[in-house]
């Protein structure tokens, strides 16, 4: 019974201890930045692997990299999203600060290596959209939100752009 009863105190002692401490607060940065890109069967094989080397040579090229450790926080924070339809939307790299060439060189490599994750139509909006639901969930205080949208085509599937 003594176990019992200790066991009890014990657990409340901790859920005190861990619902009283304060919130963590929001590291900030100088720029929360979505890469929407289409997947979509508008873009082929040629045009996918350009996106990705594209993202490859920005994120190591020492003009970004000054520019990134050039800002206020001297850090940005990066997801890459990828979009087809409506319900293909899917982010394959999620948030990770970038603050120095290393950081970027990392991020860009795991950007070029991941594979493809769809072929569908274009919904342009329900990226767009995924990528402003992401930004609330990132735990960062951003002095700057960005959604870049790299794609080829007209949308033609999801909510028309303008409810995005």
């Amino acid at each position: 019974m003594r176990s019992i009863v200790r066991a009890l105190v014990l657990s409340w002692v901790l859920c005190v201890a861990v619902f009283s401490s304060p919130p963590t607060r929001a590291e900030t940065v100088d720029l929360l930045l979505a890469l929407v890109t289409d997947v979509s069967r508008s873009i082929d094989d040629q045009e996918y692997e350009l996106q990705k080397r594209g993202y490859l040579t920005a994120f190591t090229d020492p003009r970004v990299i000054a520019a990134i450790k050039g800002g206020l926080m001297g850090r940005i924070v990066v997801a890459y999203i990828e979009f087809a339809g409506a319900h293909e939307v899917k982010t394959v790299i999620g948030w990770t600060v970038v603050h120095d060439a290393d950081s970027a060189r990392a991020f860009a490599e795991s950007v070029h290596a991941a594979p493809r994750t769809a072929w569908g139509r274009t919904a342009i909006s329900s990226g767009i959209i995924h990528a402003m639901q992401e930004m609330e969930t990132t735990g960062h205080e951003p002095t700057r939100r960005v959604i870049d949208v790299c794609g080829d085509g007209t949308s033609n599937a999801g909510p028309s752009l303008s409810v995005a």
